[in-house]
């Protein structure tokens, strides 16, 4: 190799080697430092899980073990809640209507098991219809409804389907089992939030999994859930949870293992 040729290697070994180099001036102080963006505080607190997925964790509040409806009221009246209550489940007492948690809540995650009886009968809404709502604003089904139903083979429009948002969002796939089956769900709601003069702030969220399934993926709901008409927000503070006893004729269902843990600091 020549003088010149060594030379001018040697000129691109220097200059490669700068373009990998901090600028001109700086030190290796200089470069980021990962360091930088790690998070130590606050640290989480240790929540021991159940001793199966849907066993409620330690922080959870036992709305219903299968002993009583001590956790419950009548949602018309906030008489003691009158559904039937055996064999670790309780059952839907149509002719004494709706009942409501005790507690109110705002955001939370829920667990719920339900169960449509094995010999229903019907078809479409008429066929172990019920309702899981997530926020109780005031007498009768007012309030943010996740549809129960049997939806195995059986077929009605799809925004009151099983898992359905009420007449807002069909679920992303049906998850159904069949009946005679345990159902369960699994809900984070974040709970909608209005100004001092009623408007709203912030809408309401949910995200379902329904038999394990995602089915709702934080869905931003428009309203209350309603069976006619357009949904619409109405101001409201903390509320309870709600369980339907609808009307149709078909055999009512069942429910079992409910939990909640808040998300808001109750």
């Amino acid at each position: 190799m020549t003088l010149a040729v060594l030379t001018l290697a040697l000129g691109f070994g220097a200059l490669s080697a700068a373009a990998q180099s901090p600028a001109a001036g700086a030190s290796k102080a200089d470069a980021p430092d990962p360091k930088a963006t790690e998070q130590w505080e606050p640290v989480p607190p240790i929540v021991s899980p159940g001793a199966t997925v849907s066993a409620p964790p330690a922080d959870a509040i036992v709305l219903f073990d299968g002993r009583n409806l001590d956790q419950w009221v009548s949602t018309k009246d906030h008489s003691p809640a009158r559904w039937k209550v055996g064999d670790g489940v309780m059952t839907v007492d149509k002719a004494s209507g709706n009942i409501e948690t005790k507690q109110v809540f705002g955001s939370y995650q829920l667990h719920l098991e339900w169960r449509i009886p094995k010999d229903i009968t019907g078809e479409g809404q008429l066929r172990g219809n019920s309702g899981l709502f997530l926020a109780s604003t005031g007498p009768g089904d007012a309030g943010y409804e996740i549809q129960i139903l049997d939806s195995w083979k059986n077929k009605t429009y799809v925004n009151g389907q099983a898992a359905s948002i009420y007449k807002q969002a069909p679920p992303l796939v049906n998850a159904m089992r069949p009946p005679g089956e345990w159902q369960t769900y699994d809900v984070v709601w974040t709970a909608p939030t209005f100004a001092t003069d009623g408007t709203l702030r912030s809408p309401a969220y949910v995200t379902l999994f329904h038999n394990g399934v995602l089915v709702q993926n934080h869905f931003q709901l428009t309203g209350e859930t309603v069976y006619v008409g357009k949904p619409t927000y109405r101001a409201h503070q903390r509320a309870a949870i709600k369980l339907q006893a609808h009307g149709d004729p078909s055999a009512p269902i069942s429910f079992r293992n409910i939990w909640v843990r808040e998300l808001d600091g109750g």
